[in-house]
């Protein structure tokens, strides 16, 4: 018979008690539902507002209401959906190769001495030197079309899943180590069953760092040769000086982040139920 290793629900009684007695400490209250749409309906509302009394001038932002109507203009007439869709996948690729080998590199060096011997030590290195300033290289060896684009994504998402998912391997209490070795564990099992579950915060808060910087390089990719695309939309704004586009290019990478983060975020409370933070 081979013994098994439960550890996720003391962790988790521990960590309910913790957040109890700290919500205590910082003042009664119910949780807030949907309250991650309070922030930016509040922006919503200070920015309209703003415009409605000439606080904020058009030239220097835009109102809502114009920005509404520019979306409707591009949608109808300029393909709006069509760049929406361009830019997703743009993202979506860079942002899932860079989270397969960030994950892959993760657990090589995570699990392994050699590993992190060989692995470790180049993307230190590599976290010193900003994605965006590789981009020329990227053009000599990839050309300027989409591969160029996604390779930079990618790149530019690796290294925050690679640092925190590693990190969360090696952070492991090494209480639980003592505890498998006593009741006779094997390293796959304890693994499987401890290390794995215990590196997933890491992972989910890698996540989240990494759908931040996808956005910020296919911002800037965009800008490069792209014939089609929300960044490519708002470089041909900026040529004619249509300001409510560009910012109905922003609002919409914004959207995009947002979204994505609250599904991380989502996704962070029904895998770790039994490690509830503040911030969620």
């Amino acid at each position: 018979m081979t013994a098994t290793l439960h550890v996720a629900p003391q962790v988790g009684e521990k960590d309910d008690v913790d957040e109890r007695v700290v919500r205590r400490k910082l003042g009664p209250g119910r949780r807030i539902r949907f309250a991650f749409w309070v922030g930016p309906l509040l922006v919503l509302a200070v920015w309209s507002a703003g415009s409605a009394t000439g606080l904020i001038k058009p030239a220097i932002l835009t109102a809502p209401w114009d920005v509404v109507e520019a979306f409707r203009d591009q949608w109808a007439e300029h393909d709006l959906l069509g760049n929406i869709l361009s830019s997703l996948t743009r993202a979506v690729l860079g942002l899932t190769f860079g989270v397969l080998a960030g994950v892959l590199l993760a657990l090589v060096s995570g699990l392994s001495r050699i590993g992190e011997s060989v692995f470790d030590g180049p993307i230190q290195i590599k976290r010193s030197i900003p994605t965006l300033a590789l981009i020329p290289l990227f053009i000599a060896w990839f050309g300027i079309d989409q591969e160029m684009k996604v390779v930079t994504i990618a790149l530019i998402s690796l290294v925050p899943i690679y640092v925190h998912t590693h990190n969360g391997l090696r952070s492991i209490d090494g209480k639980y180590a003592e505890l498998a070795e006593t009741i006779g564990i094997g390293r796959t099992e304890f693994v499987r069953h401890v290390v794995l579950p215990g590196a997933l915060p890491g992972f989910l808060l890698g996540m989240r760092f990494a759908v931040t910087s996808a956005l910020l390089g296919l911002v800037v990719v965009e800008q490069y040769n792209a014939t089609s695309g929300i960044g490519h939309m708002m470089t041909l704004a900026g040529q004619y000086g249509q300001t409510d586009v560009i910012v109905v290019g922003l609002v919409i990478y914004g959207v995009f982040g947002y979204l994505a983060d609250t599904a991380v975020r989502f996704t962070g409370r029904r895998v770790l139920a039994w490690r509830r933070t503040l911030d969620d």
